[in-house]
């Protein structure tokens, strides 16, 4: 590492160029070859994506991406004359537009049409098939119909547009989340540094890194299936993270400074040691991340692979893009206070003094409490953890955005005049094999219009080599509503099985609903297997680099208490509705079924950062002591300014991905926030030290068998001792503090 820093030194300005040159080239291939995110959450094996098959190949006009255009009167029915006049005219133009295949519309001849006309006669929907998927789709594309669509509006008539390729064109808050995030990064860092130079260096290394990594999200697209929301949470990831980091690398350069190194010293000690410890941090996160790859599901491997790019490409920028900026500010790292100080008054001695302040006063505080703010705590978390029992995994809809979105007046609009279930029927499809099949599948018909919650039943549909049958149902109940899940189960386990008794027919429950059913089913069955895997490999590091049992223990148990104050934070907010129509979050729904996997993986790996950054203090002052209560004390004194400094940082990154307007990224913005808000301010300054404390040299137990069997590795580069015969032995310090201990000293 320090020969790294070295060269990023002296080779600046080719350090720079190389960086900018990579965020160019990234940026102009993404952009020539355009995006191909996937919003497919199908699992292939799955019932659900047997049905999507069947139909695929059968009814390829039935399977594919649309939208809906919807329209309502105040006075009298869609089925005047001038209203009929002015909607047909309209559905002609949108059919003639490029990227329309189909339109099927309400007026004519036949059943088909009659039930796209409400029962009052006042709302009536037209379908638009485009000739490609939606990830294909231009917001052009889509904005062409919008427009067209919305000209008929008027003298009475609402014209709304529902539909995935709809809501491309919906404003996004992307880059008003990042302004505002970003922002309110470097105001904190301001505040920590007091010098701009210093303060704007790490959020320009996040920015080019970051942007180096969408770049490469858009391109990682074309190669295997990535999902339409990770581009998003990388970037979420990454500028949190990122600035951390480099925060981390500058706090110990400025270290350095102030005691007396000259410039490229002191970017080479923080990049020994810190950048160390940065490389730790980030593959943790990014194991963390690649544990998802366990579960074998293609959807979330692109965001695994995607996150732990972004990750990377964050570590890879604190170590070589920052020395190289840090050499070139030099001295203006330091406020002008600080210099004019040092100029005045000489170097800091390097040994330091005794922690001093709030922090200081906070441990010895902690110290003389341990049991009551643990306890204090736990009840804190607990609280919050609450809401999670009743999480409830499912898919959000149209139904779900802000009020004023088109989407959402379309989906409301359905609703109210066809039922909540036209927003997610449901699709029967399955092989006919002969006459007693096709017999079968008209008394299924009947059948189904009598189970409880249907509304209505289509009749029996056949694609035209009649080997494939289909039924669409329609719900009573909105898509994402646990009734139509439990309809779902009712048709699989009760309906479809009394059907098929003495025929060949094998019949699918499709449809939106069963898709998201599947898939949370798939997830939470492999959920212990992912956490397992997850924690063990953490445990693993922690205990290598640590030399103990209790503190791999105590951190495990921290990460599962702050995913679980997380997740009830984000019950409370999405399921419950608590202030999410305050936030323009929408309207309250289930949590998406994917959320627990990611937010495990990178909640894990971003708590894992600070209890390094902790408990490595700790364990500095405990080697140089062997006093648990001084070693807990002062290693909570000297980080936990750095570690709030970083929590807040973090904090204002992710709140402000909640300004984007996507649920999806919204929910893990909040989550993320509430998480590292527990982790930092909760577990890592108060239950962790107050339980370390409670149990006293035991947090540094380790049975001599196995310590001689594990190998040693050392997150920070150690100092080199200091020339015999003075007494003194020279510790490493985290985060490249460098401390002296006398020798046996509070022994």
């Amino acid at each position: 590492m320090a020969a790294l820093a070295r060269w990023c030194v002296r080779h600046r300005l080719l350090a720079v160029l190389l960086w900018l040159l990579t965020l160019g080239a990234t940026a102009t291939a993404a952009a020539l070859a355009g995006s191909a995110y996937s919003t497919d959450y199908e699992v292939p094996g799955t019932e659900s994506g047997r049905a999507t098959e069947l139909l695929a190949r059968g009814f390829p006009g039935v399977v594919g991406d649309g939208g809906t255009i919807v329209w309502h009167t105040e006075n009298g029915t869609v089925r005047a004359a001038d209203v009929e006049r002015t909607m047909t005219r309209t559905l002609d133009e949108v059919a003639e537009l490029p990227a329309v295949a189909v339109v099927a519309g309400p007026y004519g001849e036949g059943p088909a049409q009659a039930d796209r006309i409400s029962a009052d006669g006042r709302t009536a929907y037209a379908t638009v098939t485009f000739d490609r998927p939606v990830g294909d789709l231009t917001a052009a594309d889509a904005r062409s119909v919008v427009d067209t669509a919305a000209r008929a509006a008027g003298d009475g008539l609402r014209v709304e547009l529902g539909g995935s390729a709809v809501a491309l064109t919906e404003p996004r808050g992307g880059l008003l989340a990042e302004t505002v995030g970003v922002a309110v990064a470097a105001v904190v860092l301001f505040l920590v540094f007091g010098s701009l130079a210093a303060s704007l260096l790490p959020i320009a290394t996040a920015l080019v890194s970051v942007g180096t990594a969408y770049a490469g999200t858009v391109l990682l697209g074309h190669a295997m299936t990535v999902a339409d929301f990770a581009p998003m949470l990388g970037m979420l990831i990454g500028l949190g993270v990122g600035i951390d980091y480099a925060l981390f690398v500058v706090t110990r350069h400025r270290q350095g400074l102030r005691r007396g190194l000259p410039v490229g010293k002191a970017v080479e000690e923080a990049v020994a040691t810190t950048g160390r410890a940065v490389v730790f941090a980030g593959a943790t996160v990014c194991i963390a991340l690649l544990g998802m790859l366990v579960l074998r599901l293609g959807f979330l491997d692109g965001v695994a692979i995607a996150a732990s790019l972004t990750v990377v490409l964050t570590v890879a920028a604190s170590v070589t893009l920052l020395p190289a900026l840090l050499s070139w500010i030099g001295p203006r790292a330091l406020g002008r206070r600080e210099r004019r100080r040092l100029a005045e008054q000489g170097p800091e001695p390097e040994t330091g003094t005794p922690p001093q302040g709030l922090a200081a006063r906070w441990a010895a505080f902690v110290e003389r409490h341990p049991k009551k703010l643990g306890v204090l705590a736990l009840a804190a978390v607990t609280v919050l953890a609450l809401p999670t029992l009743s999480l409830h995994l499912g898919t959000s809809d149209q139904g779900n955005n802000p009020e004023s979105a088109t989407t959402r007046q379309a989906y409301d609009l359905l609703a109210e005049g066809f039922g909540a279930g036209v927003n997610g029927s449901l699709t029967l499809v399955g092989e006919v094999h002969g006459a007693a099949d096709r017999a079968a599948l008209a008394e299924l018909a009947e059948a189904v219009r009598g189970t409880e919650d249907v509304a209505s039943v289509s009749p029996v549909t056949y694609a035209p080599d009649g080997d494939t049958a289909l039924l669409t149902v329609v719900p009573e109940s909105a898509p994402q509503s646990e009734r139509t899940s439990d309809l779902v189960d009712r048709l699989r386990t009760e309906v479809l099985p009394r059907a098929e008794q003495g025929t060949a027919l094998d019949l699918h429950v499709g449809g939106v609903t069963a898709g998201y059913d599947d898939f949370a089913a798939l997830i939470v069955g492999k959920l212990p297997l992912f956490v397992g895997v997850v924690v063990a490999l953490g445990c693993v590091l922690l205990l290598l680099a640590f030399r103990s049992i209790g503190i791999p223990l105590k951190a495990a148990a921290m990460n599962v208490l702050a995913v679980a104050g997380a997740f009830g934070v984000v019950v409370a907010v999405f399921q419950w509705g608590w202030g999410s129509d305050l936030l323009g979050l929408g309207r309250a729904g289930p949590i998406e079924p994917f959320l627990p996997v990611i937010m495990v993986s990178v909640l894990f790996g971003l708590s894992m950062d600070y209890q390094v950054f902790l408990v490595s203090r700790m364990y500095e002052e405990w080697l140089a002591t062997r006093d648990n209560r001084r070693a807990v004390r002062v290693g909570l004194a000297e980080t936990s300014r750095v570690i709030n400094s970083a929590a807040v940082i973090m904090i204002a990154v992710f709140l402000a991905f909640v300004l984007t307007g996507d649920r999806v990224i919204a929910m893990f913005g909040i989550a993320l926030a509430a998480a590292v808000a527990l982790d930092a301010f909760v577990l890592r300054t108060l239950l962790v030290p107050a339980l370390m404390h409670l149990l006293g040299s035991a947090n540094w137990w380790l049975p001599r068998s196995l310590d001689r069997l594990l190998p040693r590795i050392s997150i920070e580069r150690p100092r080199q001792p200091v020339a015999p015969g003075d007494g003194r032995a020279r510790i490493p310090g985290r985060r490249g503090e460098c401390r002296s201990a006398r020798a046996g000293a509070d022994a």
